[in-house]
């Protein structure tokens, strides 16, 4: 490892939920809090801490990392931040979050998904260090990282140290998918120019925010601001694994993503359900992501046009369920089930626009973007009105695909540098 990578790097974390298991290779990836627990909380002794956390910030046995460190001795944990759905984790999908105390410790509570996304000055006042501890679902449009990097920004103007306690990249590694974001698409769901799926954990991300000034021009920032940075790296983590090869459990970072390979398959079809009113993707139900459905199609008819296109590394399963919540709540949808069988070929991403144009080709009827009220927040998830305007057209993957990739291989060669694993 280089000078520069010890620079940013310092030790190891991760999270989980059921029960704690083993990886094939029989050991199970070392979280950075546990790492950080092992080297007796180098750099937080003796400093005035505030930690950003929710219910996937744990280690292996499902300690929180907010009783771990309140409970650790020479740590003076003095105040939590809580990013969408809130630090316990009592939130819904876009509710906002309060100001409150932690009903455990006592300790006050401030919003990051209230009336303010980024800290004011008036919340930091007093701390020495912010501890970041969240698990990352590996795609761009999911809040927490933009959470973190504006937790960055604000720490940086009140020189205040940031240490990311990192976690495993549910996606790998290694997967790099979709283009990317343009302005003015610039938002919260897509706060960094990056590809929808970076393959960076978050302390790489972090590294990389920092170093790149990916906060430039993002959100109304007209010059990045670059914080003091330690990232906790973890400890036996490789970049081909998928979050059920590190041996860890699963705890829940949001209520849609219940399942340790459920970013998979919200990375597969978040971007179509952002389409309300066109496809049901199963939330609401028990698969959550893993599905297309809708009352009026035939499963069967779809199947066999998606089976026609040749997609590598997928396969579909028919299925008809009823939601038990949700617009579609007690409706029988009829759809599809589909699963990755082999991951590494697959292109996860362009799955959804596939279904959208299976969809159009079947029921010219009930074409994606001329069955539904608004696109705004479609255009917002893939960075680019792009996508929309191009394939709206005709209807076909063909005519997106180049543009989609076109960033990929560029972002892969730049992120190399921010590779701790």
């Amino acid at each position: 490892m280089t000078y520069m990578r010890r620079l940013f790097v310092v030790i190891a974390v991760l999270a989980g939920f059921v029960s704690v298991g083993c990886n094939a290779s029989g050991r199970v990836v070392k979280p950075g809090v546990e790492v950080l627990a092992e080297r007796d909380f180098a750099g937080l002794k003796g400093k005035r801490v505030g930690l950003v956390t929710n219910p996937s910030g744990v280690d292996r046995y499902l300690n929180s990392t907010v009783d771990i460190l309140y409970n650790a001795p020479g740590v003076e944990l003095v105040a939590l931040y809580g990013p969408e759905h809130g630090v316990r984790g009592d939130m819904y999908a876009g509710d906002k979050v309060a100001d409150t105390r932690d009903a455990a410790t006592g300790l006050p509570v401030h919003s990051l998904y209230g009336s303010t996304r980024k800290p004011t000055p008036e919340m930091l006042e007093g701390i020495d260090v912010m501890v970041y501890d969240i698990q990352d679902v590996g795609a761009r449009s999911y809040t927490f990282i933009s959470t973190l990097g504006l937790v960055m920004e604000a720490c940086a103007e009140k020189g205040i140290e940031v240490m990311v306690l990192d976690r495993p990249n549910p996606l790998g590694g290694n997967k790099i998918e979709g283009c990317y974001v343009e302005q003015p698409f610039n938002s919260f769901v897509s706060q960094y120019r990056i590809p929808y799926i970076y393959g960076l954990t978050v302390g790489e991300l972090a590294w990389m925010i920092n170093e790149e000034g990916l906060n430039r021009g993002q959100l109304g920032n007209q010059e990045p601001v670059k914080c003091k940075l330690t990232v906790i790296p973890m400890d036996g983590w490789r970049r081909d694994m998928l979050y059920e090869d590190t041996g860890l459990p699963w705890v829940l970072p949001s209520p849609n993503i219940p399942f340790k390979d459920t970013p998979v398959y919200y990375s597969a079809s978040g971007i179509c359900g952002e389409l309300y009113g066109f496809m049901d993707i199963g939330i609401g139900y028990t698969l959550p992501f893993q599905v297309f459905g809708a009352t009026w199609l035939d499963p069967e008819k779809l199947k066999a046009r998606l089976e026609s296109y040749d997609l590598p590394g997928i396969s579909f399963r028919t299925i008809w369920y009823k939601p038990i919540a949700g617009s579609r709540k007690g409706e029988l949808v009829k759809g599809l089930q589909f699963f990755f069988t082999d991951y590494e070929k697959a292109r996860v991403t362009e799955t959804q626009f596939y279904v959208m144009q299976a969809v159009a080709e079947l029921y010219p009827e009930q074409k994606a973007f001329e069955v539904i009220s608004g696109y705004g927040l479609f255009d917002k998830v893939c960075g680019t009105d792009y996508v929309r305007k191009e394939f709206s057209k005709r209807y076909k993957v063909a005519d997106i695909v180049e543009y989609w990739r076109k960033d990929e291989a560029g972002f892969r060669k730049l992120s190399q540098k921010y590779h701790i694993y």
